[in-house]
């Protein structure tokens, strides 16, 4: 049985995500062992559950992950909690653009047939905060909505007035959290700034969070909405039985500028006797003894460029490892570090390609097609991932696209190299890890 509950709320700016980890600190502090989950593809804030709860980031999509693993996937990262808390993704309702909610919070919530919260910004709004909710629960009735959290009240009168307007719709009320100044985290270009680039400070924030959630929610009252969830039919996914014979090192960009990463991926890769260690390019000068291969996945090296640029050390010897044939697969911000500059500053050159900042940039789903044979993808493989950035890469000459999407060509690929602006969740291509695994086994060891 896994009791769990789907934080949703009616759009994006309601404070979801501040409530939901929040409520994960909260019932982690008293006792209750947390496993929180983000619907979608979202690296940022499962940064701040896995702070929260103590246990790894997880996220839930069926665009990426396919429908039927999606409970199989909640299973397996909730298997040692006595409740999940899932973080719904902009609105209840919203999902891929032209499919009437494809992998949209409420689908997923039908997929788990979890009860959901939903979190609502009254700043602006008394009564009408009634409506709101109303259309809300009766828009799709295949969704339970069991109660209601309102967040940014001013004051009691505030309260009070939307709590009276809420009475007849039978609708609880399990929260009102006041506006505080203090709880806040900070944002830029796509988002807020992932934990694990103020780890210190979003340490700090945690206590504050818990505090101020549990001094306005019903956290029973949550409890016992998550634990009135129907029995959860299916079996845990699985990464695999692990396989036989000497492991492999592969080295995986980490630090503050490269904080995106599925938990799910290690997983794989450590079935396939493939172990990743951190590489945190911002301060390692080597690569670790015995390295095979390379992971360098998303986060925002454009915040870090003059530190990732004066690292020469490690740019040059990332360069000659490359040069080798040392199996490499970069993901968006890997993709830029890979490439000759950056806003003009040195990268590491394996590329030859540059690339910078733009004031626009590229978001959403896209279903992929593999152009070539690569060290990640056989050519006519299709596979479903998400771009995410506001960055340009302008190629000068080099290896042949790794995809094509909507009919144009993408990224880079070599039987050894696969660098792409594409985030992949390679639960929904078990493939990938093993055909990467088996280049990084057949691979020299470096150093």
């Amino acid at each position: 049985m896994v009791a769990r509950v789907v934080i949703a709320a009616p759009g994006s700016g309601h404070g979801k995500t501040t409530v939901a980890t929040g409520l994960m600190a909260a019932l982690r502090r008293r006792g209750t062992a947390v496993s929180g989950h983000k619907v979608g593809p979202d690296f940022i804030d499962p940064s701040y559950h896995a702070l929260a709860t103590g246990t790894p980031a997880r996220n839930l999509d069926p665009f990426l992950q396919g429908e039927d693993r999606v409970v199989p996937l909640l299973l397996h990262g909730s298997r040692a909690a006595e409740v999940a808390v899932i973080e719904g993704v902009m609105g209840l309702f919203d999902g891929a653009l032209g499919t009437e909610g494809y992998a949209s919070t409420a689908h997923v919530a039908r997929l788990m047939d979890a009860p959901v919260v939903l979190v609502v910004d009254a700043s602006a709004a008394s009564r009408s905060v009634a409506a709101t909710v109303l259309g809300f629960a009766h828009y799709d009735p295949r969704i339970e909505l069991a109660g209601v959290i309102l967040n940014k009240l001013g004051s009691q009168r505030h309260e009070d007035e939307i709590r009276a307007a809420l009475a007849p719709t039978g609708i609880p009320v399990l929260g009102a959290l006041r506006r505080s100044d203090d709880i806040h985290a900070p944002s830029r270009h796509l988002g807020l700034v992932p934990a694990g680039e103020r780890e210190p400070e979003s340490r700090r924030l945690l206590p504050k969070l818990a505090e101020w959630v549990a001094g306005g929610v019903d956290l029973d009252a949550v409890v016992r909405v998550a634990r009135g969830a129907p029995r959860l039919g299916g079996t845990p996914w699985s990464a695999g039985p692990e396989r036989e014979g000497p492991r492999a090192v592969v080295a995986a960009a980490a630090g503050q500028a490269f904080t995106f990463r599925y938990t799910e991926t290690a997983e794989l890769l450590a079935a396939q006797g493939v172990d990743l260690v951190d590489l945190d390019p911002l301060r390692e000068e080597t690569l670790p003894p015995g390295c095979a291969g390379l992971y360098f996945g998303g986060g925002f090296p454009e915040a870090h460029l003059e530190e990732l640029s004066a690292n020469e050390s490690l740019r040059r010897e990332l360069a000659g490892a490359l040069a080798a044939g040392m199996p490499v697969v970069a993901e968006c911000a890997g993709l830029l570090y890979l490439c000759r500059e950056l806003d003009g500053l040195p990268m590491v050159g394996a590329l030859d390609a540059t690339a910078r900042m733009t004031r626009g940039g590229a978001l959403g789903y896209r279903t992929a097609t593999a152009v070539h044979d690569n060290v990640l993808a056989a050519a006519g493989e299709q596979v479903r991932g998400h771009e995410f950035h506001r960055t340009v890469v302008t190629p000068r000459s080099g290896p042949s696209p790794a995809w094509r999407w909507s009919g144009e060509p993408e990224g880079f690929a070599t039987p050894t190299l696969h660098a792409s602006y594409l985030h992949l969740h390679w639960a929904g291509h078990p493939g990938l890890a093993r055909r990467f695994a088996q280049a990084v086994h057949s691979g020299r060891r470096h150093g």
